[in-house]
């Protein structure tokens, strides 16, 4: 068992590593380009989506609402968009925010049939005076704005959600599905995207279909600026996987932007703020999984875990497809 001593030693060795550690990579030389990045291996998907507005001389904004699209839509997962498992009580609910480097941002959360919640989240940031709309008023807003309402539950997150009813046994494991564990899978791989345009300005998205088996209304960090994205030109971007509701105690991605304000890298301000949700709640450590990624306004890309098994898609000029190992806490697989 490591104690809260040994992780605190763990983190610093780690961070001495500075930029050799795998979770950090170089910005683009003079920041020349546009770079997207994205959490969990399903983020090269969502990057080539995005990469396509880019390339264009398209916006950040535009790009990163691109990329969500494709996982809402394309992507068959049981964590994000239309492929994903539903509450306990059978209801595939759906998150998603939006967020602009100018300091706009608009999110819904527990929005139930409708395809492309990012493209809510647009519209209230854009058309709206509000910030964040949910339940049953997301999807009144959805169809004002001609979203089509259509039943999204798969036949298969049904039978997983008939085959949960059995035992209605709720114990999420970390990077579950990644290790083969039967049972309950890996449910907390929120898509999560930071991008920079070749004008420098910066966006970030996030979507979810939350955890599996969730109560019925629990809102995770995803929709919620400054828990599960925050972004600012004048500073960098953070996004952040994992246990929502770590994310949500803490203001993390919020944290990781403030930490890279005040001169830390993104790799020291990931790993720092995980530093604060363990010194906070170090008994939950060993089986919570808490990633952040992060890029500043140069571009420089940084990535932490608490637990192995984080990765993150990279895609710029010069690498459309990249696929990174983030530096974790613990190093092993079992917490």
């Amino acid at each position: 068992m490591t104690t809260r001593r040994q992780f605190l030693q763990t983190s610093t060795l780690l961070g001495a590593l500075g930029t050799t550690a795998p979770g950090l990579l170089a910005s683009p030389a003079a920041h020349n380009g546009a770079r997207v990045v994205s959490t969990w291996d399903f983020g090269v998907g969502a990057n080539q989506a995005a990469w396509k507005v880019l390339a264009a001389g398209g916006s950040a904004l535009d790009a990163v609402e691109a990329g969500a699209r494709w996982a809402e839509s394309e992507l068959c997962n049981s964590t994000v968009g239309h492929c994903g498992n539903p509450d306990r009580d059978g209801v595939l609910s759906l998150d998603a925010s939006i967020m602009s480097g100018d300091g706009r941002c608009g999110s819904v959360a527990a929005i139930v049939d409708i395809l492309h919640p990012i493209t809510v989240a647009r519209a209230v940031m854009e058309k709206t005076p509000h910030v964040m709309l949910v339940g049953e008023g997301a999807q009144q807003f959805a169809i004002q704005q001609g979203h089509e309402r259509r039943n999204l539950l798969t036949p298969a997150a049904e039978k997983a959600w008939r085959e949960w009813l059995k035992t209605e046994h709720y114990a999420p494991q970390i990077n579950a599905e990644r290790r083969g564990i039967p049972g309950d899978k890996d449910n907390h791989d929120t898509l999560g995207m930071i991008a920079i345009d070749h004008k420098g300005e910066m966006a970030g998205a996030c979507a979810t279909s939350g955890m599996a088996f969730k109560m019925h209304g629990r809102v995770g960090d995803s929709p919620i600026i400054g828990a599960g994205l925050y972004v600012d030109n004048e500073v960098g971007a953070a996004t952040a996987s994992g246990m929502g509701e770590e994310m949500i105690r803490n203001a993390a991605s919020f944290l990781v932007v403030e930490l890279m304000r005040q001169g830390r890298s993104p790799a020291e301000a990931c790993r720092e703020a995980i530093q604060r949700v363990v010194r906070k709640r170090p008994e939950a450590s060993r089986t919570l999984q808490v990633c952040f990624l992060a890029m500043n306004r140069s571009g420089e890309v940084g990535a932490y875990a608490l637990h192995r098994g984080f990765v993150y898609a990279v895609c710029d000029s010069s690498k459309q497809d990249a696929l990174l190992e983030s530096v974790s806490v613990y190093t092993s697989t079992q917490a």
